[in-house]
């Protein structure tokens, strides 16, 4: 991951990494905005003051352009940068391959498996999802400060006795919102943590399956010419 973020391209790299990065602190300011839209505007229809609920109308409707404007050009920016990066390292690992016969010592000594597709398809992974869990848990992150506050404010205190004493817990929201947080985030890293390996298994079977198929096209003469369908089907 490292040398891409510290090679020629980064300047480039960079820039639209921050970038990115405060599109995504727009995205959670105008949801924080929004959020207090709702109050304001719902407070109009219960008083029944026409002024006001016409003036949310329009305040929810430049709130939501920016909004979806940001989001447009956070998910360009971001593909931009995935691919780049993908190729970038595209064009790096296959000198690595292809320099001093490496592809050749490795086939022969068997010491990885598809190195094809772990070029073709694994560095897009690496890259794909390197970058949506950063920017997914900056934001999510970013989020939680800025509506914990307001979770807190709307929540207010909870009494509850218990062998005779009364507890007071402030803000008690926020406290069922982390628990709910926590143990999900538990039960969904012991659900998929047997899914890691499951999905690396599938992976190498996908790939040795089209590395059969591959070898059909290529070897398509001597297979006609023996008739080593059924030969080739069994395998």
């Amino acid at each position: 991951i490292k040398p891409f973020w510290v090679s020629e391209e980064k300047w480039r790299a960079w820039s639209m990494l921050i970038t990115i990065i405060l599109l995504s602190l727009g995205s959670v300011y105008v949801s924080v905005l929004i959020n207090k839209w709702f109050q304001v505007f719902y407070d109009a229809l219960q008083n029944k003051d026409y002024l006001v609920f016409k003036q949310q109308l329009w305040r929810f409707s430049y709130l939501a352009f920016i909004g979806i404007v940001i989001g447009i050009y956070k998910i360009y920016l971001t593909q931009q940068l995935q691919m780049h990066w993908r190729s970038w390292m595209t064009e790096k690992f296959i000198g690595k391959w292809l320099r001093h016969k490496t592809y050749y010592h490795t086939e022969q000594k068997q010491l990885v498996d598809n190195p094809d597709q772990r070029i073709a398809e694994d560095l897009n992974v690496l890259t794909q999802h390197t970058l949506s869990l950063t920017l997914g848990l900056l934001s999510s992150l970013v989020t939680l400060f800025s509506f914990i506050s307001i979770l807190w404010h709307i929540s207010g205190p909870l009494s509850f006795t218990f062998n005779q004493h009364v507890f007071t817990l402030p803000g008690y929201m926020v406290w069922f919102a982390l628990l709910y947080a926590v143990l999900g985030s538990l039960l969904i890293g012991w659900i998929g943590n047997p899914l890691v390996k499951l999905d690396f298994n599938k992976e190498r079977f996908e790939a040795n399956f089209r590395f059969g198929l591959i070898r059909i096209r290529e070897n398509n003469d001597a297979i006609a010419l023996y008739h080593g369908e059924n030969r080739e089907n069994n395998s």
